[in-house]
């Protein structure tokens, strides 16, 4: 059976394993199985904005190396984060020669990286190699009846040259939904920044971001968010409590990944998931009802 060459990152591993599980099952049934290859290493989370600063690629560059090694010309990500920062590395060195002949000299006991591989997020993958049509026919359990709001955020977007779709007018996450059989909500803060890393020093902030979003989501008659960013679902999800206690008539709103949201339409181990999302579905974890 064929797969996709992965890369899980960091979060994957702890904080957001829902999202692995629920992503490897899920590729797993629709015949495309996550392969992660072998001694990966953090990506280095943020990408470098300074034009000369070659030393922060060396962690992004050494993955697309092991990439290379396993006789792989692509690499496939999940968390938005990871895939901004492997992308934007990918094209930081394949746009200057002499960039990549100094980091492969930075790097002298590596094998010559040479610039081959294609860095892909999962959701460019489901559209574009297995296709809309292949998701649905996939499904066992219909999710008709359930509002869904996307959540882009930030890396998945922007900047444009490595966005997956238009960062003013994306539909990706809208059109997986509708495969689903659910029902897509557009809300205005879909591509606001949840605060990211503010919420070690800042935590007012994310307090502040997440009531805005979530609201705006509420409003717009989402049951539920999902995202593709380890950072974003653990800044929505994990301050509404704070939030509930500040304001008490804050409604909580179910922040999970579009995998597990996958996992559940095809009956496959979707990971731990928000009770009030089970309630609303009317099913136990990780398993539908078989009807659709």
């Amino acid at each position: 059976m064929d797969g996709l060459t992965y890369f899980p990152g960091c979060s994957l591993k702890e904080e957001a394993k829902e999202f692995e599980i629920s992503a490897m099952a899920v590729m797993k049934a629709l015949g495309l199985p996550l392969i992660e290859f072998e001694r990966w290493n953090c990506c280095g989370t943020v990408f470098s904005l300074t034009e000369d600063d070659l030393m922060h690629q060396l962690a992004t560059i050494r993955n697309l190396i092991r990439v290379q090694e396993n006789g792989s010309e692509e690499i496939v990500t999940l968390c938005s984060m990871c895939y901004n920062t492997l992308k934007r590395s990918s094209l930081f060195v394949n746009r200057d020669k002499e960039r990549l002949e100094k980091i492969n000299a930075f790097m002298d006991r590596e094998q010559a990286y040479e610039g081959k591989v294609e860095v892909r997020h999962l959701l460019e993958v489901l559209r574009d190699r297995i296709g809309w049509d292949k998701v649905e026919e996939a499904m066992t359990h219909s999710l008709e009846g359930l509002s869904v709001a996307p959540y882009y955020g930030c890396m998945l977007l922007r900047p444009r040259e490595v966005g997956i779709d238009d960062p003013d007018n994306p539909t990706i996450m809208q059109d997986l939904i509708e495969a689903l059989w659910a029902t897509p909500v557009e809300f205005p803060f879909q591509t606001e920044c949840c605060g990211s890393y503010q919420v070690v020093d800042r935590r007012e902030l994310i307090v502040e971001r997440t009531h805005r979003i979530l609201s705006s989501a509420r409003r717009s008659g989402a049951d539920v968010v999902i995202t593709s960013c380890p950072l974003c679902q653990y800044n929505l999800q994990k301050t509404q409590s704070e939030l509930k206690e500040t304001i008490p008539t804050f409604e909580e709103m179910p922040v999970i990944y579009f995998t597990q949201l996958m996992a559940v339409a095809l009956e496959v181990d979707s990971g731990e998931l928000p009770s009030p999302l089970l309630a609303g579905l009317a099913i136990e974890e990780g398993v539908g009802n078989g009807e659709r």
